[in-house]
């Protein structure tokens, strides 16, 4: 794999993996456009994520600092947000093992993400809609083990490339009566199991592909470190700018790039 390929594969990830337009849908566009068809390719999209991982839990160390003091003192908020984090990772953890392959087999490519993007669009704007007569409740102490079970329910619809897993839990949290701002940070904390587990995963399942492929611990190592400082840098700035703007750009972003994929699918066809 090109040098260039890796950079621009960390770049997207991090961009993306915490705006809800689907990082993974990105990647397997990227890998289109590149020509990276191999399953060591499809693999390494998945693992670079780590370095999202990273970003996340260096940019919240303060809240997690705190909360694994109060789990180890037992005190109810800490005991409340670990169960909720639990609950809300359990579905798509479950239907990820069972589907995984189906999934890599079936749904990455360029058609079904578009089809996802596009849905997942509508989806959004029907939510921001109903969210302007039923404003939620803003701070993450709001969110309860109903809430977080709603919130792993859409979740799962995120093994669909192109859903998007930043965008079905914000959105499950809209449904919940959680403002945005306060589903977006329940999201990016359910990012660090969610995320953190698919990249084990992978890594058990294809890491050694990802190794024998020529220049691909460099590209892992690229990727994974580029994906890191972009992630880190786009979190406050995506928190504040949804909590003032809401997610209708982000939809129509996605109905846009939806079109352009589907037209050239069925141009090539």
């Amino acid at each position: 794999m090109p040098l260039y390929h890796a950079l621009l594969l960390g770049l997207v990830e991090g961009l993306t993996e915490l705006l809800p337009v689907s990082s993974t849908g990105h990647l397997i566009l990227l890998d289109a456009l590149l020509g990276d068809h191999a399953e060591a390719a499809k693999t390494l999209n998945i693992v670079i994520q780590l370095g999202a991982v990273l970003a996340i839990a260096l940019y919240f160390r303060g809240q997690l600092s705190e909360h694994a003091r109060g789990l180890l003192a037992r005190r109810q908020e800490s005991l409340r947000l670990a169960a909720a984090l639990g609950v809300a990772f359990l579905p798509s953890a479950i239907l990820g093992l069972l589907l995984h392959d189906w999934i890599k087999a079936r749904l990455f490519g360029p058609t079904p993400v578009a089809w996802a993007l596009g849905v997942g669009a509508l989806a959004m704007l029907l939510v921001e809609r109903w969210q302007r007569t039923h404003p939620g409740k803003a701070g993450i102490e709001h969110v309860t083990l109903r809430h977080a079970f709603v919130i792993g329910i859409c979740q799962s619809f995120s093994l669909w490339p192109g859903a998007s897993r930043s965008m079905t839990t914000i959105v499950g949290g809209q449904l919940c009566r959680l403002d945005t701002r306060t589903a977006a940070e329940f999201s990016f904390l359910l990012a660090l199991p969610t995320l953190g587990a698919a990249t084990l995963y992978a890594l058990m399942k294809g890491g050694r592909g990802v190794l024998e492929m020529q220049g691909g611990a460099v590209a892992l190592a690229v990727g994974t470190l580029v994906s890191f400082g972009v992630t880190w840098l786009v979190i406050s700035v995506f928190l504040r700018y949804v909590a003032r703007v809401g997610l209708v750009p982000f939809a129509l972003y996605r109905l846009a790039l939806a079109a352009v994929v589907l037209s050239l699918s069925l141009r090539l066809r």
